[in-house]
């Protein structure tokens, strides 16, 4: 399991552009598309992309760019 979950769903331009910006940060992360849970839907559906810490059960909604996406897992990871 990845540590790192980013949610979003096809077509999405945001979308993308976050992943673009977890490539860059090499974080190990998996994409999970909303469409396919009505519960991600629900929770996520306004707030896409969004990337959420398996471990911590935090999250980092968008709009979000290359500095807070490592603030972020330094946050998490204290020790990187």
């Amino acid at each position: 399991m990845a540590e790192f979950i980013l949610y979003g769903t096809e077509g999405c331009h945001l979308c993308e552009e976050a992943e673009a910006l977890l490539i860059a940060a090499e974080l190990n992360f998996e994409i999970r598309d909303i469409m396919s849970s009505e519960q991600w839907q629900a929770d996520y559906g306004l707030l896409i992309p969004v990337l959420w810490h398996s471990h911590s059960r935090s999250q980092l909604n968008w709009p979000f760019d290359g500095r807070q996406v490592q603030a972020f897992n330094a946050a998490i990871n204290p020790k990187i």
